[in-house]
C-alpha cells in the first residue's frame, strides 16, 4: 500500500497514477457546485418576481385558471 508521503509538487499532483481519478472526481464535484448556485440563483429570482406580482396584484398568475 502506498502511503500518502509526497516529496514533491509533481508527485502530489500524479497521486501515485490516480490523478486522473482524483482532480477529476474534484472537478465534476466543482462543476455540479457551481451549476447548483447559478440554478439556484435563478429559482430565487423567479420566486422573488412572482411574490412580487402577487403582492402589486393582489394575486397570482396561476389564480386565473382556478376561477
Amino acid at each position: 500500500m502506498v502511503g500518502m508521503n509526497w516529496h514533491s509538487l509533481s508527485e502530489f499532483i500524479h497521486m501515485g497514477g490516480y490523478a486522473l481519478y482524483v482532480w477529476g472526481s474534484f472537478g465534476v464535484t466543482a462543476l455540479l457546485i457551481a451549476g447548483e448556485i447559478l440554478l439556484l440563483g435563478a429559482r430565487r429570482k423567479k420566486a422573488l418576481t412572482l411574490v412580487r406580482r402577487t403582492i402589486k396584484f393582489g394575486k397570482a398568475e396561476n389564480d386565473e385558471d382556478a376561477a
